[in-house]
């Protein structure tokens, strides 16, 4: 548990490193959000690309009661890192000051996600099947649409602070 926490301190210190030219356009806690969550979604588009192009070579996966898609297979594969990796930027990091409980926030932010992975799912095959679009750049655009939505839910439903309380 020391280990976990001193990672903790670690990334909070080279996260707050990078801090000062954004001092003036951003608060702190938007700023290590940003951070943090690039971080995530940069390696979420990462693993999406590597297990679409790679793992599953765009191929449709069987699981003999049910066909999925190749894109939307890597998206769950990718979710499959992220999620818990998310949480745990955002919960130390981003959004220490919660007086929620870790269990309460936990379910929350499952709840958040959860919310996420739909709008990840109708703008994925909107964006490919609709618009035909390339898979990773549709990945992209959903990516930014998913983080509004994403931002406003952990900050004011997930890990709510005393600041926030009223």
């Amino acid at each position: 548990m020391k280990l976990f926490y001193a990672l903790i301190k670690f990334i909070d210190a080279f996260v707050l490193w990078f801090y000062p030219p954004f001092k003036k356009l951003m608060p702190e806690q938007t700023f290590k959000y940003a951070a943090t969550g690039g971080f995530n979604t940069a390696l979420d588009i990462f693993l999406y690309f590597i297990f679409y192009n790679f793992v599953l070579d765009k191929e449709i996966v069987e699981l003999g009661f049910y066909a999925i898609s190749p894109y939307i297979a890597a998206f769950l594969m990718s979710f499959m890192f992220t999620f818990p990796i998310g949480f745990l930027l955002a919960k130390f990091i981003s959004f220490p000051g919660s007086y929620l409980r870790k269990r309460i926030q936990l379910l929350r932010y499952g709840m958040s996600v959860m919310g996420s992975i739909i709008l990840n799912y109708i703008f994925i095959k909107l964006f490919v099947e609709v618009f035909e679009w390339y898979p990773t750049p549709s990945k992209i655009v959903t990516t930014l649409i998913v983080i509004l939505f994403s931002y406003t839910a952990q900050k004011h439903f997930t890990f709510k602070t005393e600041s926030l309380k009223k």
